[in-house]
């Protein structure tokens, strides 16, 4: 599990690799240059985060995870399970995310934490965190960015990519999910890299989960 803070070894080499291949990612790229994606290193932390964040705006997401924390302390699976269903909801979140949450924080204490998720390829990890209620194919993907560092993660349903990928390459219009993973295939083996700066060229405060 890379350690909180730490930076992904490739990144330097991707970076260059892309703008070599991909002129209009070079040039987002030299716009956005820092911050790195780095890892908080705790992927029950992520995952939670992540919970909360599914289909809400980013400022909402920033408001409840504050007063989530606020209430919880240290997020772990101990402090989450000392909390109520109810008190969950009172910090905005709902009823179905709290329970979804409680699930993990039991999850976590059921065997999830002792995983070693570093001995698993990309498709293991999803798959089991995919068993988990809440976590779908998307969080699941934000858990191989930002808490594994994977290199080559492309994630076709996050709405923030496809918006970058249509403005930048193709004038605004409409793509299909299949146009959107050909194009993404330009940019393997460090699709990761590429979608970090993806979310830069249309918000330059960085994504995190």
């Amino acid at each position: 599990m890379p350690t909180a803070g730490s930076i992904p070894g490739y990144w330097v080499t991707a970076k260059a690799e892309l703008s070599a291949a991909d002129s209009v990612l070079a040039e987002v790229i030299a716009l956005n240059e820092e911050p790195a994606l780095s890892s908080k290193g705790d992927l029950f932390l992520n995952l939670v985060s992540a919970i909360v964040s599914q289909q809400i705006s980013t400022t909402a997401a920033r408001t409840i995870w504050g007063r989530f924390e606020g209430l919880v302390g240290e997020v772990n699976p101990k402090s989450v399970l000392s909390r109520s269903h109810e008190e969950l909801r009172g910090c905005g979140l709902s009823g179905r995310k709290a329970e979804y949450i409680l699930g993990i924080a039991e999850a976590w204490q059921s065997g999830y934490a002792d995983i070693d998720w570093d001995g698993l390829n990309d498709e293991e990890v999803m798959a089991a965190l995919i068993e988990l209620r809440g976590v779908g194919t998307w969080t699941a993907e934000m858990i191989l960015i930002f808490t594994l560092l994977r290199p080559d993660v492309f994630p076709v349903g996050d709405i923030g990519v496809v918006r970058a990928v249509e403005r930048l390459y193709s004038g605004g219009e409409r793509m299909s999910n299949d146009d959107l993973i050909a194009k993404s295939r330009d940019w393997r083996p460090w699709r990761t890299v590429a979608t970090w700066y993806l979310w830069r060229s249309i918000d330059p405060e960085p994504v995190q989960y």
